[in-house]
C-alpha cells in the first residue's frame, strides 16, 4: 500500500485512465453536495495564499501490472466523477480564452476528460459502470445523450454549467480553486493489500455506503473481472432494474434482511444486515455450491419480493392480495411470504392455497391490531412460522399452525375479534382507508374507489341540540363511546352538505343514506331514529361482516388436536405434575399468583414445564419455580432495572438455576401479593415496550 497527498488536477492528468468498477454502486451525489464542493472551489480559489484545500481520498488498485494500466477506484468515485462534470462544464464555456494558465478549451480536454493520444475504451479519462457511463461519455464527446440516460448526472453538470453562467466570464476564481485542490491517494498492490478489508475499514460507519452496496462489493469485488462481469450483467443488474434505482435505494437493504431471516432464522438488524450476510455467505453450505450459486439465489427471491412489495405480480388476485399487505403496513410478514412464494413459484404450494395462505397473514395481522394485541411478537411469529409447516399437507399445516400459537401470539377468534371491533377508535386507526376500502368492495366485482369518498360519523363530532335530544339524555356518554366505533361510521361523497344535520335529513336527501349505492350503507334508509341502540344494532351486523372479510381459518377442531400432539413444543405438564404444588400453602399462592398475572394482559400465556411454570408476552417475563414452603420467582430483566423499594429481590445474575432471568424474589405470604405483581409487571412492561416490528 502506497498513500501520499497529491495536487488533484495533477493526480488526474498523471493517471491513463479512471475505472469504476461494476460492483460499485451509481453516481449519487445530490445537488448539496456539489454545492458543497462549488463552495470549496470558490472559497480555495478567493485565497491569496498558496495554500490548499484537502478534499478527501482516493483509493485505487492497478487492474494489471502493467504500465499505465487503467485504475479500478475502491473509493473515490462520486468526488472524481463529480470534479470531472465541473471540468466538464467549464470547458463548455470557457470558450477560445484561457482564464488561466493551463486552463483553455483545449487543456482542459486533453489533461483531465480525455486520453487523446489513445482510441477505443481508453480515450476517456474516467470511466463509469454501465448504468452512467454513456451519460458521462456523451458529456465529454460533446454528442447526443442516450435515451436512457442518467438524469443525476445530466443535472449536476447542467448544475455546474449554470453556476460557471453565473460568474459572467470571471471564470479565473474557479480556476484558482481548482488548481489548489489536494487528495489523498491510496495505491493498493494486488497481492500484497486485500482491497474488501481496506473498503470496508474506510466504510465501517456505514454512512456512506448503504447495506446493499456493501454486499454487492463483498460479492463480486474478489472476483477475476471475467465472472465478475459476469455475475453482474447476468444476476446483479437484472435485480437493480427489478427494483428500479429508487426503489434499489429504498427497499434492497430490507430485502436482503428478510432474504437472510428466510435462509438463517436469525432477525438481524438492519443497520447490521452487511455483517450477517458476510458470516453466511462463509457458512460451509454456501462455499462448496460457490458464489454464483449465492447471487442467483438471491436474485431468485428478489423477484418474488419485487411481486410481492413493488407491485409487480402479474396474477390479479395475488397482486390485490400483496397490495393490501402492503397498505396494511405488515413487513415483518415478508420473511414468511418469501418462504412461501418460493414455494409457490417451486409447485409445492398451489395458487389457491397461497392466495387463500396470504389472506390469512392479513386477517392474523388486521385482527390483532383491532383487538389491541401487542405486535412485538410478531417478527419472531413470521421468522419461525414455516419451520413447523408439513409440506405434504401445506395449507392445511398452516391453518394448524395458526391455531397453534399461544395466547401473547394467538389468532383472535371470532368471538373476540367481534367483540374488540365494535368498540375500538376506528377512525383514528392507522390507514383507515385500508379496512374501509375491503369492507366496502369485499365479494364485489364493481369496486367502489374508496378514495373518492370521504369517511362520516352519522352521529356528528359536533353535537347540535337536535343531536343532543336525539340521542337522549345520556347524549354524552354514548358520543363519547360510540362516535368513532364501526357502528357510527360510513362512507360518503357529500360530507360537506351532511355536516352536522340530523339523522333523518341524512337519510332523506337527495343521494343520501336511503340512495347510496355503497354496501356499507345498506339499512340505514330504514332506520328511523339514530341512538345507541341504533348504533349497537348497526354495529352488531358489521361485526358479523368483519368476521367474514378478515377470516378465521376453516380447520376442523379434531385436527388442530392431532397437530398439537405432534407438535413437541406444547407442554403436557400440568400443575398437578409439580410436587410441591401438592402442598395447600404453596398451592395456595400459586393459585393467587396464577389468577393476578394472568390479568396483567391479554397477551399473556402460561406454560407448565417439567420444573417450572412459565408466563409469556414475547418470550418468559416471569417464571415461577415452586418450593416446598414458597414459591420462588424469576424476572426475565436485567437486576439493575427492576424498581425494588423494599429490597425483596437478589441478583441472580450468571448464577446456575431454573428460571429465566436475572432477578430472584421469593413469595411466601398472600400479603405480598400487590407488590410481588408490581415487580412482575415491571418484566412485562418492559418486554412489550422493548419489542420491535422492524
Amino acid at each position: 500500500m502506497d498513500a501520499r497527498h497529491i495536487n488533484l488536477l495533477k493526480f488526474v492528468r498523471d493517471a491513463s485512465q479512471f475505472v469504476i468498477p461494476i460492483y460499485q454502486r451509481k453516481y449519487s451525489w445530490e445537488q448539496v453536495q456539489c454545492e458543497q464542493l462549488w463552495d470549496d472551489v470558490i472559497r480555495a480559489g478567493k485565497q491569496e495564499s498558496g495554500g490548499g484545500h484537502f478534499i478527501g481520498s482516493i483509493v485505487y488498485v492497478a487492474d494489471t501490472d502493467a504500465h499505465n494500466a487503467p485504475l479500478l477506484v475502491i473509493d473515490g468515485q462520486q468526488r472524481l466523477t463529480t470534479l470531472t462534470l465541473l471540468l466538464a462544464a467549464l470547458s463548455s464555456v470557457v470558450g477560445e480564452g484561457e482564464p488561466l494558465e493551463g486552463f483553455s478549451k483545449k487543456k482542459l480536454e486533453s489533461y483531465y476528460l480525455t486520453n487523446p493520444l489513445e482510441s477505443g475504451g481508453m480515450y476517456r479519462k474516467l470511466a463509469l459502470s454501465e448504468t452512467d457511463r454513456d451519460t458521462l461519455f456523451a458529456i465529454v464527446d460533446g454528442s447526443d445523450f442516450p435515451d436512457n440516460h442518467s438524469h443525476r448526472i445530466l443535472e449536476n453538470f447542467t448544475f455546474f454549467k449554470d453556476r460557471l453562467a453565473s460568474l459572467n466570464g470571471n471564470l479565473e476564481v474557479v480556476c484558482k480553486g481548482l488548481s489548489k485542490l489536494l487528495v489523498v491517494y491510496v495505491a493498493l498492490s494486488r497481492k500484497e493489500d486485500n482491497p474488501q478489508l481496506i473498503f470496508e475499514s474506510m466504510n465501517s460507519t456505514g454512512r456512506e455506503l448503504s447495506q446493499a452496496d456493501l454486499i454487492r462489493n463483498f460479492v463480486l469485488m474478489g472476483l477475476e473481472t471475467d465472472l465478475q462481469s459476469r455475475l453482474y450483467n447476468q444476476y446483479w443488474r437484472q435485480m437493480e432494474q427489478s427494483f428500479g434505482q429508487k426503489a434499489y435505494d429504498s427497499h434492497f437493504d430490507s430485502f436482503m434482511r428478510y432474504y437472510l431471516i428466510v435462509k438463517t432464522g436469525d432477525i438481524p438488524r438492519l443497520g447490521d444486515v452487511y455483517t450477517a450476510f458476510k458470516t453466511y455467505a462463509r457458512s460451509e453450505s454456501i462455499v462448496e455450491p460457490g458464489i454464483e450459486a449465492l447471487v442467483k439465489d438471491i436474485g431468485r427471491y428478489s423477484r418474488f419480493y419485487c411481486e410481492m412489495a413493488l407491485d409487480k405480480e402479474a396474477d390479479k388476485d395475488l397482486r390485490k392480495a400483496f397490495h393490501d399487505i402492503r397498505e396494511l403496513r405488515v413487513d415483518v410478514a415478508y420473511p414468511l411470504l418469501l418462504e412461501l412464494y418460493a414455494d409457490y413459484d417451486g409447485g409445492e404450494l398451489g395458487r389457491e392455497e397461497f392466495l387463500q395462505t396470504v389472506r390469512l397473514i392479513e386477517s392474523y395481522v388486521f385482527r390483532r391490531a383491532v383487538c389491541s394485541i401487542p405486535t412485538n411478537s410478531m417478527n419472531k411469529t413470521f421468522a419461525t412460522f414455516g419451520k413447523s409447516l408439513k409440506k405434504d399437507r401445506y395449507f392445511e399445516s398452516i391453518m394448524a399452525q395458526f391455531l397453534l400459537m399461544p395466547s401473547y401470539r394467538r389468532f383472535p377468534s371470532d368471538e373476540e375479534f367481534k367483540e374488540k371491533i365494535k368498540l375500538r377508535d376506528l377512525y383514528n386507526f392507522r390507514n383507515r382507508s385500508y379496512w374501509l376500502r375491503r369492507f366496502e368492495n369485499y365479494g364485489s366485482k364493481e369496486k367502489a374507489l374508496v378514495d373518492e369518498y370521504t369517511i362520516e360519523h352519522i352521529m356528528p363530532q359536533n353535537v347540535t341540540d337536535e343531536w343532543k335530544i336525539a340521542l337522549g339524555k345520556d347524549w354524552e356518554r354514548v358520543h363519547e363511546k360510540y362516535l368513532h366505533t364501526i357502528g357510527n361510521l360510513t362512507l360518503t361523497g357529500y360530507n360537506s352538505e351532511y355536516s352536522d344535520k340530523p339523522f333523518k335529513y341524512k337519510r332523506d336527501m337527495e343521494r343520501g343514506f336511503a340512495e347510496s349505492p355503497l354496501k356499507v350503507n345498506k339499512g340505514l334508509g330504514n332506520i328511523q331514529d339514530w341512538n345507541e341502540n341504533a348504533i349497537r344494532d348497526r354495529a352488531d351486523e358489521l361485526a358479523k361482516k368483519a368476521s367474514v372479510v378478515w377470516g378465521y381459518p376453516d380447520i376442523a377442531p379434531d385436527v388442530v388436536d392431532a397437530y398439537r400432539l405432534d407438535d413437541d413444543s406444547h407442554s403436557s405438564y400440568t400443575a398437578d405434575d409439580h410436587p410441591n404444588l401438592a402442598n395447600s400453602p404453596t398451592r395456595e399462592l400459586f393459585e393467587a399468583f396464577r389468577k393476578e398475572v394472568l390479568k396483567l394482559d391479554p397477551c399473556v400465556g402460561e406454560e407448565f414445564l417439567k420444573f417450572y411454570i412459565a408466563y409469556k408476552a414475547e418470550t418468559n417475563f416471569v417464571d415461577v419455580i415452586p418450593l416446598a414452603k414458597n414459591l420462588r420467582l424469576s424476572l426475565n430483566m436485567d437486576f439493575v432495572d427492576i424498581n425494588d423499594p423494599k429490597r425483596l429481590c437478589r441478583d441472580v445474575t450468571g448464577l446456575g438455576k431454573w428460571g429465566n432471568g436475572d432477578v430472584d424474589i421469593k413469595f411466601s405470604n398472600l400479603s405480598e401479593l400487590p407488590y410481588v405483581i408490581g415487580l412482575v409487571r415491571q418484566s412485562l412492561e418492559r418486554q412489550l415496550g422493548n419489542g420491535v416490528d422492524a
